[in-house]
C-alpha cells in the first residue's frame, strides 16, 4: 500500500505550450513499475482549454464540477458536466476544456507506452473553440 498524502504533490500552471487560457494541474499519481496510469485534477477558468492531443492507450475524463465542453476530430462539440465521464480511444485526437463563461474541473486518467502519455499538437482555434456555444 502506497498513501500519496494530500498537499505533497505541488500544483502547476497548465504550460502555455499545451494550454489556452488559464490552468491548473494538480497532480495525483505517475507511472512506477507496477502502475501503468498516471492521473491529475485539473481546472480550466471560463474560455480556457487544451490544445489538440492524442495519447497512445486512451483517455479517461471524470468531471468533478463545472461546465466543459469536449471535442473529438471531425465531430460536435460536446458539453460535459459533474458526474460525466468522457473516454478517448487510443489515438483519438481531440481537446476538451472549461465553457466560455463557467470553469471546469475534471480528472484525467491516461496510461504509459513506452514513456509517453501524451502528444501534443497544434492548438485549438477561437474559431474550433467557439463551435460550443455552452
Amino acid at each position: 500500500m502506497d498513501i500519496i498524502r494530500n498537499g505533497t504533490r505541488p500544483s502547476a500552471p497548465g504550460p502555455a505550450d499545451w494550454f489556452t487560457g488559464t490552468v491548473r494541474v494538480d497532480p495525483l499519481f505517475q507511472p512506477n513499475d507496477a502502475r501503468r496510469a498516471a492521473a491529475a485534477t485539473v481546472t480550466f477558468e471560463p474560455g480556457a482549454r487544451t490544445a489538440w492531443h492524442t495519447h497512445p492507450l486512451g483517455q479517461t475524463l471524470i468531471v468533478t464540477a463545472g461546465l466543459g465542453l469536449v471535442q473529438r476530430e471531425n465531430g460536435p462539440v460536446e458539453t460535459i458536466g459533474p458526474g460525466d465521464v468522457v473516454w478517448f480511444e487510443p489515438g483519438e485526437r481531440h481537446w476538451h476544456g472549461a465553457s466560455p463563461t463557467v470553469a471546469m474541473t475534471h480528472i484525467a486518467i491516461q496510461e504509459n507506452l513506452n514513456g509517453k502519455v501524451v502528444d501534443w499538437m497544434e492548438k485549438v482555434s477561437d474559431e474550433e473553440y467557439g463551435g460550443g456555444r455552452a
